[in-house]
């Protein structure tokens, strides 16, 4: 960890604050960075490993199905796709460094697939900076949707939809009004809890409490006590897969029975594995259909595709919601290559993005994107586990 951290302060030290990270070059040559003859560089950090590295991994390997696929056919116009993936941990400041190496040592056409709102939020200034387009992030952070930042593409709905959807349902389906948060202690939680507040004021509603953990542990013994005083009906939930599932799974113990909502970046499947038959009363919104063969599922082509990709470069892979996602991100990556052409240069992937309307990707909801709106979809699924599989709440 020494190193690297080092290595952080050496480059912070010699790049004057404000530079862009590749200003010795002209406009021309930065916009074609990354590009060769034969092989396109696409550059990503994530989180392989901790306690968000199911996350990480699952969206690398959903991308790669799709990106090995794209590759065995002969690339996009005679190139060949080559991803460049570190290992962040879900560490701000390790992303910020992998970041710096991805644009100043590797040198990348495009940054793509990264993982978690604190992460991805810490890179932005480079982002800007090297104007270097930034595809697909698992993260619906309203940071990187208002105000719009021109080179970054999200192809996912927002986590204020996400909770917007999550408030609807409990309190005009359920009926229920005393609706408790409890959230992450970052710029992830904080942009879910503010998504939540917004959505309950709609109804005239605030939380009845909130309770909070640290990012990396699963302490949330307070938070829990917290909730539970308030008597709060419902629990919308912002975190990762571990300390929400040791959440629910102390209320239970405890004989607090709740309904638990979780936003997606949670990992359904590795809570739902994490929670063992303790799953009722449990709802998740997700941003992409069940990825599996269900009867509500079985119909979309673009998760048979995803299933079937997945399977063939990933055979040790169960299909999920995470790697779904990344996916839909490769496939919008792929997209914007092919309709740049091969005089490509990053203004006019860019470009070609936004040029992309209603195009069906097989998963229930058509794609658009324009000048004015980097987010690709809109739709969130509330969804639950009825025997052992993912269900729609709503068709």
């Amino acid at each position: 960890m020494r190193s690297w951290l080092a290595c952080l302060a050496v480059l912070m030290l010699v790049l004057p604050a404000g530079c862009r990270p590749v200003d010795s070059r002209n406009d021309l040559e930065t916009r074609r960075l990354g590009i060769s003859e034969s092989e396109i560089l696409i550059g990503a950090s994530l989180a392989l490993s901790g306690h968000a590295g199911y996350l990480g991994t699952e969206t690398l390997h959903g991308a790669m199905a799709y990106i090995r696929h794209i590759n065995a056919a002969g690339g996009i116009h005679g190139r060949r796709l080559k991803v460049i993936a570190y290992d962040d941990g879900y560490d701000p400041p390790r992303c910020l460094y992998n970041t710096q190496r991805l644009l100043i040592e590797d040198q990348v056409f495009a940054l793509f697939c990264y993982v978690g709102t604190p992460t991805t939020v810490k890179i932005l200034p480079l982002v800007a900076e090297a104007r270097i387009p930034l595809v697909g992030m698992f993260t619906g952070a309203n940071a990187l949707r208002e105000p719009l930042q021109p080179y970054v593409i999200n192809v996912r709905a927002s986590y204020y939809q996400e909770t917007g959807a999550a408030v609807q349902h409990l309190v005009e389906d359920l009926g229920l009004r005393r609706i408790g948060v409890f959230y992450q202690y970052d710029a992830y939680g904080f942009d879910g809890l503010r998504g939540t507040e917004l959505a309950l004021k709609t109804y005239g509603l605030v939380p009845v409490a909130t309770g909070t953990y640290i990012r990396g542990t699963a302490d949330v013994a307070e938070g829990l006590a917290r909730i539970q005083a308030a008597a709060a009906e419902a629990v919308v939930m912002i975190g990762t897969y571990d300390p929400c599932a040791r959440f629910i799974l102390s209320a239970r113990e405890q004989g607090y029975r709740p309904v638990f909502h979780n936003v997606s970046f949670v990992g359904a499947e590795a809570l739902v594995r994490l929670l063992g038959d303790q799953t009722d009363g449990v709802i998740i919104t997700q941003v992409v259909p069940p990825p599996e063969p269900s009867p509500s599922a079985r119909d979309l082509w673009g998760i048979r595709e995803y299933i079937d990709l997945l399977g063939r470069y990933y055979p040790d892979d169960a299909p999920n919601f995470v790697g779904l996602e990344g996916y839909l991100n490769a496939r919008v990556l792929v997209e914007g290559l092919r309709r740049a052409g091969r005089d490509l240069d990053r203004e006019g992937f860019i470009r070609a993005i936004e040029s992309i309307h209603a195009l069906d990707l097989g998963v229930a909801s058509p794609l658009s994107f324009s000048a004015s709106d980097h987010q690709g979809l809109e739709r969130v699924y509330l969804t639950y586990v009825k025997d052992g599989s993912f269900q729609w709440l709503q068709e």
